[in-house]
């Protein structure tokens, strides 16, 4: 598949500012962010619906024609861009009650109403990201995006980057950083290994063949001639196809830049204490999952590609 960047920027932009909305308002419930006082958690919660709203807004880029965007909200039982819509739009009116009851009481706890809310807040946020994974894993025609991994991928990536970005904000003001670093520590671990656990399967062939495309059991059906003379729309969005040795370079960047480097930083963030390791971390993490996810993309094999020569998808 062809990689939109406005469709990268938005995943990676909305995941991390509903990450962060998700952490913060967990940690907050279960005992408050240490050292981050009522206007920093309020300036936290903005910076991740901040993220969100651009990654939101980015979206719409890569639509043909964005004025028809509006009806995408009218299938929500038949369409997981529907319910992302609509769990989208939901959450701004939620975590805005969410922030005056924060602003007004100084704490999420102080009151009942104020923690249901915030619980909405959280469940909406993590609801979006979920649909936002579901739109690819519901799609049976790219085998790579057909399963239960790419939601789990992306709710561990955003909760990853959000932890990051709360223990970089918690150390900007001086915070205790020890249990949000440890948190995004642990995140980064278990999000690595769903991401490996996912190149392994992609990796392992499980998609249509030519054959099965057209019905033959035997013998192995070959495309002779083209039946265009010229590149078409699906050649360009469907059939964008990297070479293998630069799809492996990028994993490698993936994992170095996403993974490896910022846990190695957060290790040392933890014995330090010291601010520039956060945001060296969540700065090369958002890059490295800027890269992986165009490959998300660049790795993805639509089965129409079959039916132009490809052998498997």
């Amino acid at each position: 598949m062809h990689p939109a960047f406005s469709v990268i920027f938005f995943t990676v932009a909305s995941g991390a500012g509903f990450g962060l909305v998700v952490l913060t308002i967990a940690l907050e419930l279960l005992g408050g962010v240490s050292g981050l006082s009522t206007g920093w958690l309020i300036g936290a919660l903005m910076v991740g619906v901040l993220l969100a709203t651009a990654g939101l807004l980015s979206s719409t880029l890569h639509l043909a024609n964005p004025r028809n965007a509006w009806r995408a909200f009218f299938r929500f039982r038949s369409s997981w861009l529907s319910r992302e819509a609509v769990f989208s739009v939901l959450f701004y009116p939620v975590t805005l009650l969410m922030l005056l009851g924060l602003w007004t009481q100084g704490s999420l706890t102080a009151s009942p109403w104020i923690t249901v809310v915030a619980l909405l807040s959280m469940l909406l946020a993590l609801a979006t990201v979920f649909t936002t994974g579901m739109i690819y894993a519901s799609l049976r025609t790219i085998p790579q995006w057909n399963s239960a991994l790419v939601p789990a991928n992306y709710l561990l990536l955003a909760l990853a980057s959000g932890a990051l970005l709360l223990t970089a904000v918690a150390s900007l003001v001086g915070g205790a950083v020890t249990a949000t670093a440890q948190v995004a520590l642990l995140l980064v671990v278990i999000a690595g290994a769903s991401k490996a656990v996912y190149y392994h399967w992609i990796g392992t062939p499980h998609g249509p063949t030519i054959n099965t495309a057209i019905g033959m059991t035997r013998g192995r059906a070959r495309l002779l001639e083209a039946g265009q003379s010229s590149p078409s729309f699906l050649d360009h969005e469907f059939g964008f196809e990297p070479s293998a040795r630069d799809l492996l370079k990028l994993r490698l960047v993936v994992y170095i830049s996403g993974f490896f480097v910022p846990f190695l930083l957060l290790i040392t963030l933890l014995r330090t204490e010291h601010l520039l390791f956060a945001w060296l971390a969540v700065t090369l993490l958002l890059g490295g999952l800027l890269v992986e996810r165009w490959l998300f993309f660049a790795e993805a094999r639509h089965t129409v590609n079959l039916f132009y020569g490809r052998q498997q998808c």
